[in-house]
């Protein structure tokens, strides 16, 4: 199995577990705030407004896996089953992202990504 083949499938196992810890944290959250929590760290697309750099910058940033896992430790450190419900959301955004090929973003435009180019060559 290829490497990148072996992202996409880590990536797979994080979402599944990430939606696993947002259902144990906050299991009577309505389906409505769950999608505006997984389709939030897309906001940062936004930074490619900004140009190509800082545009990737901001898009992997938002898309590390450290970030949610210290949200939901937040969670965890203080008793706040928001957070950790977050958290969980958000690894799991980002899990999808890697499982659909979508990786993190090179400086030379949004569709360079480190798992290979994304979309349709015009």
């Amino acid at each position: 199995m290829s490497a990148v083949l072996w992202q996409r499938t880590e990536g797979a196992g994080l979402a599944l577990g990430g939606l696993l810890i947002a259902a144990l944290a906050a299991p009577g959250w309505g389906v409505l705030l769950w999608l505006a929590i997984l389709l939030a760290p897309d906001l940062a697309m936004l930074g490619y407004l900004a140009g190509p750099r800082a545009g990737a910058a901001l898009y992997n940033l938002v898309h590390l896996y450290a970030l949610p896992f210290l949200l939901a430790a937040a969670g965890v450190a203080l008793g706040l089953t928001g957070l950790i419900a977050g958290g969980g959301l958000w690894l799991a955004h980002i899990g999808i992202d890697r499982a659909l090929g979508y990786g993190l973003k090179l400086p030379s435009g949004f569709r360079d990504t480190h798992l290979g180019r994304i979309g349709r060559e015009s």
